[in-house]
Order: structure tokens, then C-alpha cells, then sequence
């Protein structure tokens, strides 16, 4: 009798419904639009996540419920610095909850006039300043190489944007986001280099999150709220100052994933997360460990 294989759970069939991520950035620590909500505490291979993730249902009018997975990213009552976070187990663990659709939610700084504190950004590259954080899924062993020259998932961009700007917030298209470690803000000397190579906004948590994302084949955009003017502007960045746009920015993060919600596909097939890890892969897998396969399973194990 022949047995019957199971589908591996990072394959294609086993991924075959759009499933939405959200990751919450400063000042958004809940999707209050979750319908039959569950808190789910899990761990990963690379750790702990943030905290509990939250999963429910997103209603879409004339279409069927959208499931959704949900966590802040900075932990309950925001205690995880920017370079603390376990970026690699807070993506796995969106991957082990079935996510396909991830778009993050992020507090920047603007480094152009044009885009006001309030205004709402969907960049489309970024720029590594970051020294201090687990970048990769890789190593230990096994060596990946994913393609990366454009970070973010058009189409998906594209429907968030859309969605944002059907709340009215101001939307800007497109733009270099460069990622600091913080927590310090930058110096006027580094805000005024950025600005020189054209950069369009400033934060501190996109990276390692958008490649590791890239690396779990999860489809991934930005929502950069500008809470503030970075140092090279009139006056230094105060918290008190960017709490008070922010709080107005979360109503608009909100309201812009309810109808992004509405506006996604049922199917992946018709918005293809990256396969990127398909021929990624440069070590043989008859050298890799038990261990290396056990670890990596959730991210190359249907290829393998």
C-alpha cells in the first residue's frame, strides 16, 4: 500500500490562500478589527518572538473572511529596543502561522520637504546602516543567497497604497527608506548625508525584517508613518513631538489594513508571494546536518 505524502507546509499547495501579516510598529499595538481574535504564544528555532501574536478573521464585504495574524513588534507596552528585536523569529514565526501577505507598519523620520510629518510612505528600497543584527536565516552551515535589488513586493505595494490612500492620508509612492540601529537619533551630519544621496525617510526597523521576509518568501511592503522632520530640519526630534503625529497616523494604519484587507485576493495565484529560496541555495544537501535541516525546514525544507 502506498503512503500518501504530506504537503510540506512552506510549499505552494500548502500556501495556496492569502493569508495577511501585520506587523505593528510605534503606537500601533492591536488590530482592534480582528475578528474572533486568539492570542498564540509559539517559539522558533531562532528564538522568541516579540511576544504573543494575535490571529483572527479581517471581514470583507461580498467576499469570504480573510484570515490575518497580527503582532507588535516592540513587544507588550513597547520594551524592545529597535537593534533588540528578534527580527528572525518574529518572521518565522508569521511563516509558521501561514502568512503569505506581510505588510509592516513603521514610524519614520522624513528626510525631504515634501513629506510632511503626518504624510504616509510606501518606499520601494533601502539602505543598510544597520551593524548589530541577525540578517539571515543562512549560516551555521547552510549558505542561501536570495535575490534582493527590489525589497519590496510591487503588487502588494500597490494595493496597500491604494488602500492608504482611501482613507485620505497623504501617500507618497516610492523612495529610499535608510535603517539605522538607533536608538539615538541621527547627528546633522548624518541626516544631511542621507538627504545628499536622495533618501526619502529615516528608520530604525525595515532591516533586517524586509530580508528576512524576503528569505521566509513572504510578499512584503512598508507603511512609513512620518512622525517628524529628521535633525537636519529647524529643531532636533523630541519624543513628545512624534507621539503626537503618530497617534494620529495609527488611526490611518488601521483603517488603510481593513481595506487592504478588502481589496486582496483570495488565492496567491493571483498575487504571487517571491519564491525566492527556489535556487537560492549553494550548499549540497547531502552536507547539510540533521540539525541545519531541522532549523531550516520552514524556509527551504519543500526545496530540499
Amino acid at each position: 500500500m502506498l503512503r500518501r505524502m504530506s504537503t510540506h507546509p512552506g510549499s505552494l499547495a500548502a500556501r495556496d490562500a492569502v493569508v495577511l501579516g501585520v506587523i505593528g510598529g510605534s503606537g500601533l499595538y492591536a488590530m482592534d478589527a480582528l475578528q474572533g481574535a486568539e492570542s498564540v504564544t509559539l517559539t522558533t528555532p531562532f528564538g522568541d518572538p516579540s511576544g504573543p501574536y494575535t490571529v483572527g478573521t479581517l471581514d470583507r464585504p461580498g467576499k469570504a473572511p480573510l484570515r490575518s495574524v497580527f503582532l507588535p513588534r516592540h513587544g507588550s507596552g513597547h520594551r524592545v529596543l529597535p537593534s533588540e528585536i528578534n527580527y528572525r523569529a518574529n518572521i518565522h514565526g508569521l511563516k509558521q502561522l501561514g502568512v503569505t501577505h506581510l505588510m509592516s507598519v513603521s514610524a519614520v523620520g522624513s528626510l525631504q520637504e515634501e513629506v510632511v510629518p503626518g504624510h504616509i510612505v510606501f518606499p520601494d528600497q533601502f539602505i543598510d546602516r544597520t551593524k548589530h543584527r541577525a540578517t539571515s536565516f543562512f549560516g551555521d552551515g547552510v549558505v542561501g543567497h536570495v535575490q534582493f535589488g527590489h525589497p519590496t513586493t510591487e503588487g502588494l505595494r500597490a494595493l496597500a497604497r491604494e488602500a492608504a490612500t482611501s482613507t485620505g492620508a497623504t501617500v507618497h509612492n516610492g523612495g529610499s527608506c535608510v535603517v539605522i540601529d538607533g536608538p539615538a537619533f541621527s547627528t546633522r551630519a548624518e541626516s544631511e548625508l542621507y538627504r545628499s544621496w536622495g533618501a526619502r525617510i529615516i528608520g530604525m526597523t525595515a532591516l533586517p525584517e524586509a530580508k528576512l521576509a524576503r528569505e521566509a518568501e513572504l510578499a512584503y511592503c512598508l507603511l512609513a508613518m512620518s512622525t517628524d522632520y529628521d535633525c537636519w530640519h529647524d529643531e532636533e526630534v523630541s519624543v513628545d513631538a512624534v507621539v503626537a503625529v503618530m497617534q494620529a497616523n495609527v488611526d490611518v494604519a488601521r483603517k488603510t489594513i481593513v481595506r487592504l484587507a478588502e481589496l486582496l485576493p483570495e488565492r496567491n495565484e493571483e498575487l504571487p508571494y517571491p519564491r525566492a529560496c527556489e535556487n537560492a541555495v549553494m550548499t549540497t544537501p547531502d552536507t547539510m546536518t540533521d540539525e541545519a535541516r531541522k532549523r531550516l525546514d520552514l524556509i527551504i525544507g519543500q526545496y530540499l
